[in-house]
């Protein structure tokens, strides 16, 4: 009876993720040409493997420097109505905010119609820069009803928004939207450290209070690189 081998390039990537699971991101790992010698194989084969765990977020190549452990992904259920804080609280990252925005404000015609106002009402802004363990990971711009207005006096570099919200007697309670893939602007470079048209994922919600009204109207934009949702299917 004999032993099926593995293709070349999976036993690399096991050492690899190996590697990855005892290191530390930014960690360096070994050189292509460290793991030809090791595996007795190409430098192709080496490329393969590496671009694979590239592709899923686990390591980074930088040319003529080498290849890195990279920041942990983090997974978000798009099923679940939860807000960031709440997220990244069960991913085990540390959730903060740097306040772009929060003010009074006229809304603009379709805010005012999502959030079902009356025809020149004011509405309450929220725009904060998400962190995940201090990294920059989501622009997030937030508009509620002039009546929740009371959450600017809230902690909105360290607090949840929704905890707020609940404060005030207004549950989030469902919510609809959308999911779709853009590039990145020069605002969004310049707020979450990326390159020049890197993908992101922008995220629009209209989210419903115990009652069934409309009580926040939001888009995020997430670092394409940062994030994993996670869907569950049933038939």
């Amino acid at each position: 009876m004999t032993t099926r081998s593995i293709p070349r390039h999976e036993a690399v990537e096991r050492h690899l993720r190996s590697r990855i699971a005892s290191s530390k991101p930014g960690d360096a790992l070994e050189s292509d040409s460290e793991l030809t010698a090791l595996f007795n194989v190409s430098r192709m084969t080496v490329r393969q493997a590496a671009q694979r765990l590239a592709d899923q977020g686990l390591i980074y190549r930088v040319p003529g420097v080498g290849t890195f452990v990279a920041e942990p992904r983090v997974h978000r259920d798009i099923g679940r109505l939860r807000s960031f804080t709440e997220e990244m609280a069960r991913r085990g990252a540390v959730a903060g905010s740097k306040v772009l925005v929060a003010a009074l404000r006229a809304g603009t015609a379709d805010e005012v119609a999502a959030l079902q106002l009356a025809p020149g009402s004011k509405v309450t802004h929220v725009r904060r820069l998400r962190l995940a363990d201090s990294r920059p990971v989501a622009i997030e711009n937030v508009v509620l009803p002039m009546s929740c207005s009371a959450v600017l006096e809230g902690d909105l570099e360290h607090g949840s928004l929704h905890d707020a919200l609940r404060a005030l007697g207004e549950i989030p309670t469902s919510a609809s939207g959308t999911l779709v893939a853009v590039n990145a602007g020069v605002e969004d470079e310049e707020l979450l450290a990326v390159e020049p048209r890197t993908a992101l994922l922008v995220e629009e919600r209209l989210i419903l209070d115990q009652s069934g009204r409309p009580l926040e109207k939001t888009q995020t934009r997430y670092a394409g690189d940062e994030f994993v949702f996670d869907v569950s299917l049933t038939r």
